[in-house]
């Protein structure tokens, strides 16, 4: 067995896991006289401050899944992979704007509990169900498995001994104290991602220039050996299209992806349900989005430069670990520091909206007299049974895929256009019914599967994009067959305060800017 982190690198890993742990429980500890209600544990006493919330969604969403299976997606597709990253920071925007002044409003916990202040509590149970069946197995599973591989292929560890690794450090850290303890930390997690990352970026794109130059001159190279690899929009005859169709990226299922995942996604919308204000939520969503712009060069260009420094990869998700392996000794143990930061920090966000989810909506439910401490020890034990589950069921579902970020999208992509109808009309229209959202989201399945299997050709993209408009007319049609006017639960927009501070819309017109210059350079 080969391990590309020597003795020193272990050290520096073990130190940052030890002040992890220890920064985790003193944040965690209790005030005297204070017992920990339920708003304390899931949505940290509603107190955390823009700069937490902004980190701690990068952190969230930035993990193995992200890293290494976009950096996979990078070496064998391109630069064209982070329309995934850019295009989430105008959706963010429109969280912000649009969705986040609503929810705040309502002092929700969880998004099952919005559609059953909606709708009704069918349609609440339902998604809770549904989403806690996808963070377990799909979400945890991939975050465990990628990020073993990442392990694997660093250190020789066996598969089984680094999720196992994995999933007791996510449990060190965020189980006793909650979101305040995961959101906290994941401030030194993203300092630690973002650095290890441009790290990871320099060392790669200096390599590539050799005498010739430092970075810079290494990614001019590497555009110039590789240009296919250059452009955002690929075009139709790319081996690739099916992945990313051409300008059905701009304008297709992809924003449907993306406010599904931004907007009504309990783990990551979580952190902005804990802000002190709307106000404080929305900084922290533009914090999130100018991080989103960063996102490429320390993921993708990386995974782009593998494909000229180990064009022979037996897999493409081995791109990222073999390119970490480039980083001098010391070093090399804080990159992978910096991968197993964002590994865990979002093991433990995931964990915190399994638990939330489970005790709030389920448990909560057929328990309504249950104390706040009852709850507290009910989520926390959801928590270690979701990650346990996780781990045993890992390797059968994700064993035997390539590109396991390509696969995640589109398996998700069967649910999201349900999603995104069934939260989007019952936000903005009035008239929506119970039935007809869940018509919308069993249709949402039938319609993804009809595509999937009838036109095996038509690109996932775009397959969300038709599907998301079908489940939209059906929402609509048994809406109105049902009744005419407005549901009894309709929410009143007229109520809610959606003007945005003069900051949140210069930083909104910065990022459009840069994103529209940049697709304008990389077309």
């Amino acid at each position: 067995m080969n391990s590309t982190l020597q003795t020193l690198d272990l050290v520096v890993l073990a130190i940052y896991v030890l002040v992890l742990v220890g920064i985790a429980l003193w944040i965690s500890r209790s005030r005297p006289g204070h017992e920990r209600d339920a708003a304390d544990y899931f949505l940290a006493g509603r107190s955390l401050p823009w700069w937490a919330i902004g980190a701690s969604l990068i952190a969230a969403n930035i993990s193995a899944e992200q890293i290494i299976g976009m950096a996979g997606s990078g070496y064998v597709i391109g630069l064209a992979i982070a329309s995934y990253e850019w295009t989430a920071a105008i959706a963010l925007i429109l969280v912000g704007k649009f969705l986040l002044p609503i929810f705040l409003a309502k002092g929700i916990y969880t998004m099952p509990q919005f559609l059953e202040l909606r709708y009704d509590r069918s349609v609440k149970t339902v998604m809770a169900t549904f989403w806690l069946g996808v963070y377990i197995f799909v979400n945890l599973t991939a975050v465990l498995w990628l990020g073993a591989l990442a392990i694997n292929t660093l250190t020789g560890l066996a598969m089984g001994w680094g999720m196992l690794f994995l999933g007791a450090f996510a449990v060190a850290y965020s189980l006793y104290g909650g979101l305040k303890a995961v959101a906290m930390t994941d401030i030194i997690q993203v300092v630690l991602l973002v650095l290890g990352g441009l790290l990871i970026a320099w060392l790669t794109l200096d390599r590539i220039a050799g005498d010739a130059g430092g970075p810079w001159t290494g990614l001019v190279m590497l555009a110039t050996q590789m240009p296919d690899k250059f452009h955002m929009i690929l075009d139709r005859g790319h081996p690739q299209y099916h992945n990313l169709p051409g300008l059905g990226v701009l304008l297709g299922g992809l924003w449907v992806m993306h406010m599904s995942y931004w907007g009504f996604n309990q783990y990551i919308i979580q952190r902005a349900l804990a802000a002190r204000s709307v106000a404080e939520a929305q900084k922290g969503i533009v914090f999130a989005a100018f991080l989103k712009l960063l996102m490429p060069l320390i993921i993708v260009v990386p995974g782009i430069a593998a494909a000229v420094l180990a064009p022979n990869l037996a897999a493409p998700d081995q791109a990222y670990p073999t390119m970490m392996a480039l980083a001098p000794v010391g070093i090399r143990g804080l990159i992978f520091a910096a991968l197993v930061a964002a590994i865990v920090s979002s093991l433990g966000s995931m964990m915190n909206s399994v638990s939330t989810i489970f005790t709030m909506d389920l448990y909560r439910q057929v328990m309504p007299g249950a104390s706040q401490r009852q709850l507290v020890t009910v989520g926390r034990l959801a928590g270690l049974v979701a990650i346990v589950v996780a781990m045993l069921a890992a390797r059968p579902l994700l064993g035997g895929f390539e590109q396991a970020f390509q696969y995640i999208q589109e398996f998700t992509g069967f649910f999201t256009p349900g999603i995104c109808v069934l939260f989007l009309f019952g936000l903005f229209w009035k008239g929506a019914t119970p039935l007809g959202a869940l018509a919308a989201a069993i249709g949402s399945f039938v319609f993804s599967l009809a595509f999937r299997y009838g036109l095996p050709q038509m690109p996932f993209m775009d397959r969300v994009g038709y599907v998301f408009l079908l489940c939209a007319a059906v929402l609509v049609v048994v809406s109105l067959l049902q009744r005419r006017g407005a549901d009894p639960r309709a929410i009143d927009c007229s109520a809610i305060g959606f003007t945005t501070t003069t900051g949140f819309n210069v930083a909104s017109a910065v990022i459009t800017a840069a994103l529209i210059a940049l697709y304008a350079w990389l077309w």
